[in-house]
């Protein structure tokens, strides 16, 4: 167990300081400050609601449920039963490109959210798919290279996002499609 917990944390040195550069400084704050991605959000939200008409309020409602879930699964319960420090609290020789926060470290709620939000959308815009999951490995990547993570954090994090996301979108496929096609059939008739 030792040698996993020193080789996590030559990753993460490696990543946070061997190749650090001013490009990657300020990508990898972009990508990984929440803030950012509002105005994002708000286009896709605009776009389900106003171009996949009942199908995409259906989605939207599964897509919000689902990061709702992840978020509190992994902040509220997996956190709180693992309760590993952050490295940014216990490396001296990190570089700290964003404020450390007081959270747990284990699992990334960055990975697990942006993972479970890239499978769900790529199980709705499977063209974009490869596209959904290269984001959500740069932001979850980002987690590491800002210093606020380890890499086990964002590997199990993306794991559990994965999951949670397959999850939803068998509810979505099986249940809610379903049941919903067949309420707008009965009442067309």
């Amino acid at each position: 167990m030792e040698f996993l917990l020193n080789l996590d944390t030559k990753i993460l040195l490696f990543i946070n300081k061997g190749i650090a550069n001013p490009l990657f400084d300020k990508l990898f704050v972009l990508l990984t400050i929440q803030e950012h991605w509002y105005i994002v959000y708000s286009i896709l939200i605009y776009f389900l609601l106003t171009k996949f008409q009942w199908k995409g309020r259906i989605f939207l409602v599964v897509l919000l449920v689902a990061i709702f879930v992840a978020d509190q699964l992994s902040s509220n319960v997996i956190k709180e039963l693992v309760g590993r420090i952050r490295p940014c609290h216990t490396l001296q020789d990190l570089r700290l490109l964003v404020p450390c926060g007081g959270g747990k470290s284990f699992p990334s709620s960055h990975a697990v959210n942006n993972f479970a939000f890239a499978i769900l959308l790529s199980y709705f815009f499977q063209q974009y798919k490869i596209h959904f999951l290269v984001l959500a490995s740069l932001v979850s990547l980002s987690r590491i290279y800002v210093g606020v993570h380890y890499p086990s954090d964002v590997i199990a994090g993306a794991i559990i996002g994965i999951i949670i996301g397959f999850l939803f979108v068998y509810i979505h496929k099986k249940v809610l499609i379903n049941y919903v096609e067949k309420f707008v059939k009965k009442n067309e008739s």
